[in-house]
Formats: structure tokens, sequence, C-alpha cells
């Protein structure tokens, strides 16, 4: 009898990566029997990602409220997952990285004593409140899971260092480029009409921005940088896709909405997404995921933040660590603007998070994990 897998997420980022997954468990129908549970702690983002991969949510909690609170979201999530769990009784708990779909949903079913498993495990800062809340569900989660998935030899050695079996720890690659190279590929992929209308041969910067820590102020002093870099350089754009949260809102609009080469859209399909990173010339991000996707199409990354947890493309050359101080933002894209041999180390540097397989070797370890595969499947090692 194939095994039942609940596989449980909240947010756009999460589906993205765990639609590689659900696909390559679905091709193994005759192993495993999927129930896909979505807490929609993102709602309207998290849609557009079901849609676009073609997946159907059996149990979709509708959790999403405005201003909701981490302490009120968290109860929601346990409350309501938990009845999920005991009338479903899956054989295992899937859940993915670092939201509190991904803490409560392992909380949830260790409460039931069903196995977890956590794809995208191990990644770690060391510091609790950088990045927050995410590095503490990171951790909690790992305490709680069964089976970890970890994207890299560096995350699989956070995992053993913390005492975590070896045998319970198996380096995937990241399942992002699985997705990502699979939507980069399609024939449909457009561009939105405002960065279609930018004149070929302009140079490009990709903005995300996001993080709680980096509210206020410290947002203020990373727009102000691109203030000035627009002034620096005449042929220079600013494409900034703004987070729903109004206060990301409010100050982007105070500090660059009345210059007319910024471009202040809303939040962007993920399609459209991918078409805007492969036109950008450069991301400046205070993101996770997107430190992964950008290098994987040739394109350095910035990063907004003095920590990251993803120390493998800073050492591989595709990530620099920028913080958050207005004058070095401005002089490491001056650095990479004015120099061309500097700018194509870190475009050619090697990705270090995937070969758009790590979904396969998902699968394959659940199939030799439930006796349906007789040798356990080799681990990815790139870059590491």
């Amino acid at each position: 009898m194939p095994k039942k897998i609940c596989m449980v997420f909240g947010t756009r980022p999460e589906a993205i990566k765990m639609a590689p997954v659900i696909k390559e468990l679905q091709k193994a129908e005759d192993c495993f029997s999927l129930r896909v549970v979505v807490t929609a702690q993102h709602r309207e983002m998290l849609d557009q990602v079901l849609d676009l991969f073609g997946i159907q949510a059996d149990y979709d909690l509708n959790l999403m409220q405005p201003g909701q609170s981490l302490p009120d979201l968290g109860c929601r999530i346990l409350s309501r997952l938990t009845p999920v769990f005991l009338r479903e009784r899956p054989d295992l708990v899937m859940v993915h990285g670092d939201t509190s779909t991904t803490f409560l949903g392992a909380l949830a079913a260790f409460y039931l004593r069903i196995p977890v498993a956590h794809v995208e495990a191990g990644l770690r800062t060391y510091r609790p409140y950088s990045p927050f809340p995410e590095e503490m569900n990171r951790r909690l989660t790992g305490a709680l899971a069964t089976y970890h998935f970890a994207p890299t030899r560096t995350a699989a050695g956070n995992l053993l260092a913390e005492r975590i079996p070896p045998s319970a720890v198996m380096v995937t690659g990241n399942t992002v480029i699985d997705a990502l190279l699979a939507v980069a590929a399609r024939p449909d992929l457009r561009l939105p009409r405002e960065v279609a209308e930018i004149p070929p041969g302009q140079k490009v910067i990709l903005v995300t921005t996001h993080r709680r820590e980096n509210l206020g102020e410290p947002l203020r002093r990373i727009y102000s940088a691109l203030r000035l870099l627009l002034a620096d350089f005449p042929d220079l754009w600013v494409v900034f896709p703004v987070h729903r949260n109004p206060l990301v809102w409010k100050t982007a609009e105070e500090v660059l909405g009345d210059l007319s080469r910024v471009r202040l859209l809303a939040p962007l399909e993920y399609g459209p997404f991918v078409a805007l990173m492969r036109r950008a010339d450069l991301v400046l991000t205070d993101s996770g995921g997107i430190q992964e996707e950008a290098p994987a199409l040739g394109k350095p990354v910035l990063v907004l933040r003095d920590t990251t947890e993803r120390p493998e493309a800073v050492r591989a050359g595709t990530v620099r660590l920028v913080g958050l101080d207005r004058e070095k933002i401005r002089a490491e894209v001056r650095r990479l603007f004015l120099d061309e041999a500097a700018y194509r180390e870190m475009a050619q540097a090697v990705n270090p998070y995937g070969d758009g397989r790590a979904a396969g070797r998902i699968s394959a370890f659940l199939q030799w994990l439930y006796g349906y595969r007789a040798e356990r499947p080799e681990e990815f090692g790139v870059g590491e």
C-alpha cells in the first residue's frame, strides 16, 4: 500500500520550493499517496503559485487575517492542522524551510507522533533574531524532524553538529533550482509591461526587501543608496516589486516614488518574476531564496543584511554581504558596474545550490526509506 504523505506549506516561497517535490512524488504513485495541505498564511501570492504549477490543495485552511500577529497565527495553525492530521493519519508530514507553518506543522505532527521530513533543512546563522523569526523556526523544526533534506553539505554539517544522526540527513540540492529552471524554460514567459518598456541596453537593478528587522530606518538607508546610484548612472533603472507590508510600501514611496527611472510594482507572480530576474543585471535583496535563484541565471546578488544563512553562496562568489550602510551599498554597486572583471567573476561563479534534480533525490530517498528502492540515492555535492 502506498505511504501517505501530508505536504504542508502556507506561503509563496514554500509553494515554489515544494512544487517540484509534489510533482516527483506524484510520479511515484505506486509508492506514495499525497495530501496537499495549505495553511494560506499568505493568500493571493500562494494561489498564484498553485495555479502556475497546477497543484490542487486537498485542504485549504485559509488562515490569513489582516494585521495578523505571529502568536495569533501560530495558534491558528496548530489548532487547525491537528484535526487534519488526526483525520488523515499520514505516515509522514513534510514541511519546508522556515515559516510559522513550517514550525507549527512540525509541532502538530510531533504531538501526534507522526514522523516529520524537513525540506531545505540545516540553514543557520546561529543568531536567534537574524533573520527573525525564520532562524528559530528552522532550528525548532530541525529539533522536531525525523528526516532532514539539506540543500548543501554546509547545511548538512550544521545538522550533524547538532547531533542529528547521519542516516537521517540527505544532501539534495535546493528544490528552488528545480522550480526556477522549469519556469525559465516555459515559452510563454513574459516580462511585466513596466519592465518591457525599459530601453534595451539600459542597466536594471532588481530590488526586493521585506525583512522585519530592516523595517524603518534600515529600509530608508537602502532606498537612499538607490537614489544616489540613479544619479551616478544615467542609464540605470531600478525595478522594485514591493512587498505587501504597508510599512515597506510607505518607505519606498517616500524615498523613491518621485524618480522617473524607478518602477515600484505590486508583488509579481512567479513567472514574470523569473523573467525579471533574467532581464536584471544585478540583484539587491534582503530575501533568502533569491540568493539561490539569481545566481542560477548568472546574476550577481548583493545581500542587504549583516548575516546570511546561505554562506555557500558567499564562498562561491555568487553573493556578497553588503549590510545596510548607504555608502557601502553604493560603493559595491559602483564597483560591479565599473569593473567588468569583478562583475564577470560574480556572474560566472558556480552556483552551489543545485542542478535541478533535488526533488528527484528526495523522492528516491523516500522510496529507499520505505523499501521501494534497494539502494540509498547519491547525494548532491556541487561546489562543496
